[in-house]
């Protein structure tokens, strides 16, 4: 495939700005690249487990006992749902939100098994704002699709199934700690046509596999509402630039990272999510981010532009949490509260 020497130059300068190095807020332990996450990955092997053995009708009548248990016997994660559930809906917020919130999760976790066996039968789907997605898609440039921690990413599969777009190609793009530890389960549960093509980020080859996969029609999917701390091999590091706004009434820190990438491949940008709504019904949605393709004739407007993406994407995240508070899933400080 043929490239321009600018694209090369910024394939490269991408990669650069990928382990470019930036301090820590304070308070950032970064433990949710840990130990939440490898909790979540347990509790994913076990749901996996009763999904197939025993169906969605009986595995679904383990998720209360499951989503009270963790109410009761995790004071950190409930500490931080507390948090979270004050400012989405407010001081009226009490034990059953809580309890809402979790068997949210825990039924998104079960049907994340579903789809990715191509089980949509079980599922009712309502798909809206896919249109300029269809566009960009049959255009052959590829986007970025921007979701969050918030509903189920899996869901995106039921736009293959339900839309003229059944060859859309979607690559997961992680750092390689949590590549390795999902990527694994994933290619297991997966039916061939819907396992996952995963682009491990952070490596000297990352942004060239990434621009040929996007130059091929793909679309490149993130998960963006968390900073992003440095892995084994990049122990003080940090991708991207940490931003500090308001989100659901106090001061919350984002990551340009991924805005950065887009910016530097010039591709436009969607917000996704597939929010639960109850039994076997998912609310899928995109929403236009931002349009990267046409070069910033300056440093200062290229800054602004994609300061104005990620401030675009913290409003729409926060919009979502407050119309569907109990679809949020980062069950860590997200503010940074802790330390303080």
């Amino acid at each position: 495939m043929k490239h321009t020497h600018v694209e090369t130059h910024a394939v490269k300068e991408a990669a650069h700005t990928s382990q470019a190095s930036h301090p820590t807020p304070k308070g950032e332990s970064g433990d949710w690249a840990r130990a939440p996450e490898r909790s979540n990955m347990l509790a994913l092997r076990f749901i996996v487990f009763m999904a197939l053995f025993f169906g969605r009708h009986v595995t679904r009548l383990l998720l209360p006992p499951i989503a009270l248990y963790f109410l009761l016997f995790a004071p950190a994660q409930r500490r931080h749902i507390k948090r979270y559930l004050f400012r989405a809906i407010g001081p009226r917020a009490g034990w059953f939100d809580g309890f809402r919130l979790l068997h949210a999760f825990a039924s998104t976790v079960l049907d994340r098994v579903y789809f990715l066996r191509g089980r949509m039968d079980l599922f009712e789907v309502k798909i809206e704002g896919n249109e300029p997605v269809d566009a960009e898609l049959a255009s052959g440039r590829g986007a970025f699709l921007l979701g969050a921690h918030v509903g189920s990413f899996e869901a995106l599969g039921a736009c293959k199934q339900q839309t003229h777009q059944r060859d859309m190609r979607l690559a997961m793009l992680m750092y390689p700690d949590n590549a390795q530890r999902i990527t694994g389960i994933l290619n297991a549960i997966a039916v061939p046509e819907l396992r996952p093509h995963v682009i491990a980020l952070g490596r000297p080859h990352s942004m060239l596999d990434l621009r040929d996969w996007l130059d091929g029609g793909g679309m490149g999917g993130m998960l963006a509402d968390r900073t992003l701390p440095g892995s084994e091999e990049q122990p003080a590091q940090q991708r991207g630039n940490n931003i500090v706004l308001p989100f659901l009434g106090q001061p919350a820190v984002f990551n340009d990272g991924p805005f950065r990438l887009a910016s530097l491949l010039r591709r436009k940008v969607f917000f996704m999510a597939g929010l639960y709504g109850g039994g076997g019904r998912y609310d899928v949605r995109f929403d236009p981010l931002a349009d990267f393709r046409e070069r910033a004739t300056s440093p200062e407007e290229r800054e602004a532009r994609i300061r104005a993406a990620v401030e675009a994407y913290v409003a729409r995240l926060e919009a979502l949490c407050r119309a569907y508070p109990y679809n949020w899933f980062n069950f860590h400080d997200f503010w940074l509260e802790d330390a303080a």
